[in-house]
């Protein structure tokens, strides 16, 4: 059965100093891995600003954002760099559940034609690993494939795009 990731969606509650985010305010939102769990945490620009280096340390990822006017349907649109720099936090990837979320990046980055399929490699533990290049770009980056059923893969993608606030 496929694994589901709870993810919460935005509350527009800023994590520090507990305000709530206007509709149309800017605010930083982040992903955070909590024990097997993932966690969005919402901020005001200001407690953002506050935080320090060791405080966002162990972050996924964080990206600007405007708190959702509530009668208006979700934006549908995921800035690519958003997307690539989830994947690339992702590289050191140490938990089943981080590997999951960099691999259906990826298809989602190859999807939208920035990332390529190079080749299929055999590490040296069993696990299978793919060769992908940066559309336009010399670098070169390794996904390991966990072999995700097409139910566990949509699975992801729909925690995903709830979190991004995006449809896939």
């Amino acid at each position: 059965m496929a694994r589901k990731y709870d993810i919460a969606k935005a509350d527009c509650l800023c994590r520090t100093c507990g305000r709530r985010l206007a509709s149309g305010e800017e605010l930083v939102a982040t992903l955070r891995e909590i024990g097997q769990e993932f966690h969005r945490e919402d901020y005001c620009p200001p407690c953002w600003e506050a935080q320090s280096l060791s405080d966002k340390a162990d972050l996924l990822g964080f990206w600007k954002a405007r708190a959702p006017e509530p009668a208006r349907k979700k934006k549908l649109f995921v800035d690519d760099e958003v997307l690539l720099g989830f994947f690339d936090q992702l590289a050191n990837a140490d938990t089943a559940a981080k590997v999951d979320l960099r691999f259906v990046l990826a298809l989602v980055l190859t999807r939208k034609k920035l990332l390529v399929y190079d080749r299929a490699e055999k590490l040296p533990d069993g696990r299978d690993m793919w060769a992908m290049h940066l559309r336009g770009q010399d670098r070169c980056v390794q996904v390991i494939d966990p072999h995700m059923d097409d139910e566990k893969i949509s699975a992801v993608s729909r925690q995903l795009g709830e979190f991004l606030e995006w449809q896939p």
